[in-house]
């Protein structure tokens, strides 16, 4: 039992970064984390992982020494709301309340909600960087030719890009293995375009066509078979296929499969189920909260941000960066009884789109899904940011991880 000022659910991205901004601006704040997990994870660099050009063991850290010194750690699994009486309730029946609730849980990975998909789900030659990018060097290794079949499920899901980029990436593991020749490397997305910023989609068109790479549009991810090694899809109305090299594909009345010979996937993901099952949600079961405020549409002491929240913009810990200093000023004013603060989210996310070993393009968005850029790209001598380029590979590679431990989780805004 306890009460805390300010209470945060979650020790990702967003819970620390909120933690260690509330802690530097107001040093005397009585704040809480309530978060079960031992290890922290850099996950961005799970993509380079699942491409053997970066150590799994270098994006974990102890949750410990991530956490700021005077925030308590209450190391729970957060189970039950009442917004009314201010209080969460663990699952070991520990009762804790707040002036002010932070909801930042992250996302849960659900491969059930894809029938077969549970069965074969990181073992043989069915891989995910979500779950185990160690697995999917083991399987882009040791790939003989085939089709290599690389896809996403219908549900939202973390980090927009992150299907396609080890896709590029083993095009060129397969070159240097020999094997592409014998390969025919497919997409299947349930999208008409490879990104929602027009910029950006044309940039990896230019990619694709490079490649070689066979897309499907308009494939909706709805069963795997695993012993027979398909992928079964239904048509959106905007199915279609770009660069049709021919694979074998299976038509089954209104449904379509493709038989792999490996497959890698982002798998079917939704809000933690005690976000879901919390008086906090909207219809789809993700927190309901103001997209500009990040403040909770019915409860004005609580605010939700980062993947479980609904807002209509990418999934990536680069739309937390932006997120958390609105949250906090919020918080602060809350706490002082003094309504919120004039700052406001604009939707603003990015995802880095490794196209190869060595290149990126970044892109930049907001609600409106316009390019934004960041000026301080300029900094590093790169131009245009929806362009490939070796500097921003850099970016990725070295200079984000350095940011991301060194700068974002200490409280330094970046």
């Amino acid at each position: 039992m306890g009460h805390h000022q300010v209470l945060i659910i979650g020790g990702g991205t967003a819970g620390i970064m909120v933690a260690s901004q509330l802690r530097k601006a107001d040093s005397k704040i009585d704040i809480g984390i309530i978060e079960p997990a031992e290890t922290h994870y850099y996950q961005p660099a799970w993509t380079l992982v699942g491409a053997n050009t970066f150590k799994m063991s270098e994006t974990a850290r102890s949750m410990k020494s991530l956490i700021p010194s005077g925030v308590k750690w209450i190391k729970e699994y957060a189970d039950t709301f009442d917004p009314d009486n201010n209080a969460v309730t663990t699952q070991n029946g520990d009762t804790y309340t707040y002036d002010v609730l932070v909801v930042a849980p992250g996302i849960k990975i659900d491969p059930s909600l894809v029938p077969g998909l549970t069965e074969v789900m990181d073992k043989g030659v069915v891989c995910s960087n979500y779950t185990d990018p160690e697995h999917t060097w083991e399987v882009l290794k040791n790939f003989k030719g085939g089709t290599a079949l690389f896809t996403q499920p219908t549900t939202p899901f973390k980090c927009g890009g992150a299907p396609q980029k080890i896709m590029y990436l083993a095009d060129e593991a397969f070159r240097k293995q020999g094997v592409r020749s014998k390969t025919t490397v497919a997409y299947a997305m349930g999208g008409d375009v490879m990104f929602a910023v027009p910029k950006i989609s044309k940039s990896l068109m230019t990619v694709v066509d490079r490649k070689d790479i066979q897309v499907g549009f308009g494939h909706q991810l709805v069963e795997v078979d695993g012993e027979n090694q398909i992928a079964w899809y239904t048509k959106a109305p905007h199915y279609s296929i770009h660069n049709d090299k021919k694979i074998e594909m299976i038509e089954d009345g209104d449904r379509v499969g493709i038989k792999y010979d490996m497959l890698h996937l982002a798998p079917p993901q939704s809000a933690p189920d005690f976000i879901r099952n919390s008086p906090l949600v909207t219809a789809e079961g993700w927190l309901s909260v103001d997209i500009h405020t990040l403040q909770h549409t019915k409860y004005s002491n609580i605010f939700g941000l980062g993947d479980s929240a609904q807002l209509p913009t990418a999934k990536t810990g680069a739309a937390i960066r932006k997120q958390v200093p609105v949250v906090v000023a919020n918080v602060q004013q809350i706490a002082q009884n003094q309504g919120i603060s004039s700052k406001k989210y604009d939707g603003y996310s990015s995802c880095p789109l490794v196209t190869g070993y060595g290149k990126m393009i970044l892109a930049e968005f907001d609600y409106d899904k316009k390019f934004t850029p960041d000026p301080k790209l300029k900094q590093m001598l790169i131009t245009d940011s929806s362009k490939e380029h070796w500097r921003l590979w850099i970016l990725k590679k070295y200079m984000l991880p350095y940011l991301y431990w060194n700068k974002m989780m200490k409280g330094v805004q970046v």
